[in-house]
This record gives structure tokens, sequence and C-alpha cells, in this order.
């Protein structure tokens, strides 16, 4: 019921806000004219506008659905129009004669028969329709390609929404699975790992619910996962993890270059049986950022790569939020290189 009155209320408004628009017009045209009988047609104008209101609403939002809602009735709309011409101008004219017995229209125009005031009033009554009409159908065109557009960011967010909540299961099972492999082999490293997940996990449920965190917040989790990998290693397995970044309040999408390093260990590190490594650069300046990720892998650069389910999702989140980004992956033998640019400016606005 609600809904009904607001909608009601809205079209009501519409046609007070076209009239008012089509009284503006009408004094315009007068005061350009030079007629000198301004003040009269102002007032003339003021007495017809209610009319043309009502009769144009009654038309467009009561007469034209009602034929529309029927294929037999819709047949009968070629004569609709011409007829409320007709009606529509008789009672333009008999308004007329109605506010100069009131007192409230000026007789500025003389007619000698009732036939010349119809035809006077013909024209008018034409102009008013199409003005109505048009102006109505720009409105609506309008508020329903606002709406196409809501309704594309609002899927868009939802989307979005979702890749993230797949990303952070993903990246804390993964994480739990190198706890796992310390605790099944007794590590004395296993607490210390379990201290690290509790970083992470505070970290993804206090810090990545906002559409962005500082920089600096990401390089802390990304330090705080690659410590936690490499419990897991001897000293044989090398890392390079160095960035030069000119702000490091600058913000980015919370989790963004996550996949990436996780990638480097999981699909990189982990299946490399002698000299691991992972190198990992990431850069900043004039707002293009760069990150690149060198993992070694046992795999040879003829097989195919296949993307898993961190990379895709990556994609998709890229998509959804930069205009200006690339993301490359390339191998040779036993080396697995991803080089991710962005231009954080082209961050699509919501």
């Amino acid at each position: 019921m609600k809904l009904l009155t607001s909608v009601k209320n809205q079209k009501l408004r519409l046609y007070l806000l076209i009239s008012l628009a089509f009284f503006c017009m009408l004094e315009l045209i007068v005061f350009f004219s030079g007629d000198g009988s301004f003040l009269q047609r102002t007032v003339n104008h003021i007495w017809l506008i209610p009319y043309l209101a009502l009769n144009h609403y009654v038309l467009y939002e009561k007469t034209i659905p009602f034929i529309q809602r029927n294929y037999i009735r819709l047949l009968l709309l070629p004569l609709l129009i011409p007829a409320h011409m007709i009606f529509y101008t008789i009672g333009i004219y008999a308004w007329r004669k109605l506010g100069i017995l009131l007192h409230t229209f000026f007789e500025i125009q003389q007619f000698k028969t009732i036939e010349e005031g119809l035809e006077y009033y013909t024209g008018f009554s034409l102009g008013s329709l199409l003005f109505f009409g048009i102006t109505r159908h720009v409105y609506y065109y309008t508020r329903l390609k606002q709406s196409a557009q809501q309704l594309q960011i609002e899927k868009q967010k939802a989307e979005l929404n979702y890749l993230k909540a797949q990303t952070n299961p993903h990246f804390l099972f993964n994480t739990l699975n190198n706890i796992y492999s310390l605790a099944r082999d007794k590590n004395d490293l296993a607490p210390e790992s379990i201290l690290r997940l509790s970083k992470i996990l505070r970290y993804m449920l206090y810090e990545t619910n906002g559409s962005f965190i500082a920089i600096e917040q990401e390089l802390k989790i990304m330090s705080d996962y690659i410590a936690l990998e490499q419990l897991r290693y001897d000293d044989s397995l090398h890392i390079n993890f160095n960035h030069n970044i000119e702000d490091m309040k600058q913000a980015l999408p919370p989790l963004l270059l996550m996949p990436l390093v996780e990638n480097a260990f999981k699909h990189g590190v982990s299946e490399t049986t002698s000299k691991p490594f992972v190198e990992i650069h990431l850069s900043i300046q004039n707002r293009q950022l760069r990150f690149e990720v060198k993992n070694s892998t046992g795999f040879a650069a003829a097989e195919e790569v296949k993307e898993n389910i961190g990379l895709s999702n990556l994609r998709r989140q890229l998509e959804l939020q930069y205009k200006e980004y690339q993301l490359e992956t390339t191998r040779t033998d036993n080396t697995f290189t991803a080089v991710l640019t962005i231009h954080l400016n082209s961050h699509v606005s919501t």
C-alpha cells in the first residue's frame, strides 16, 4: 500500500514539474514576442495549467495504460489520440469560458464563433500534448537507464563480494594445510605458526571488511604469510621480498595481491624438488603499481598452464574494480612469473 502511494505521489510530482516547465515556456514565448498584455496572459496561463496537467495525467497514466493491457483494446489506440484532441480542445475552450465568468481569465483574444475558438486552441492542444508526452518519455527513459545502471552496479558488487568470500576461505584453507604439515611432523615451529595464523585471521576479520586498506597493511599481512610459509622449509628455500613505494598510505583493495604470493608457494615452491625460490617485488610510483612474483616450479615450459581458483578470481576482481590493469603469467623451464600492473587512479567508482 505504501509502495502504491509512493508511486502515485511520484507521478503527481512529475506532472506538476512538467506543468511548471510548460508554464515557463509559455511565459518566455509571450515575453520575447513583445506583447503588451504580458501580465494578463500570465494570469491566463496560471488558470489553464491545472486543466492541462489533469488531462495529460489521465491520458498518459490512466487511459493509454488501460488500453495497452489488452491487445483488442490496443487497436483503438490510433483512434484515441484524435478523439482526445477533440475532447481536449473543447475542454480548454470551455475552461476558458468558465474562467471569464469567474473573472480569473482575461478575454484578450475574442472569437466570433465557437468554431473559431476551437480552431485557435487546436494548435495549443497539440503543442501541449507533444510537450507533456515527450517530456514524460524522456523522464521515464532516464529513470529506466539509471535503474539499469544501478542494477548493474549492485550485480557487480554482489559478484565482487562473492569472489572475496570465495578467496578468503581458499587462502585460509591453504594456510591451515601448512600448519597441519608442521603438526604432523611434530615440528617445534607449529606453535609459532599458529600464532602467525591468528594474526592473519585477525587481519581478515577486522581489516578486510572495507573497500580499501593502506598498502602498508597489505605488506604486513603479506610478510606474515611469507614468514608462515618459511616455517615449512629449511634454509634451502630462498626468498627475496622487497618493495619501492612512495606512499605507504595509498589505498588498495584488501588481499588483492595475496593470490599471486599464495600461488607462488602452493603451486610453485611446494612442487619444486631442488633449489626452490620465491622473488617478490612491489613498486608503486606515481599511482602506477607493478607487482612481480617469480618462483621455481617443477613443471617444464612446454606443459600447459592451468590457472587455479586464486588467479582466476583475481582476474575477475581486477576486471570489476579497475579500468587500466594487466596481469601476465609466463613460464620458462622450472620458473613461473606473474606480473601485475595497475593504474590505481583507474579504480571503478561505485
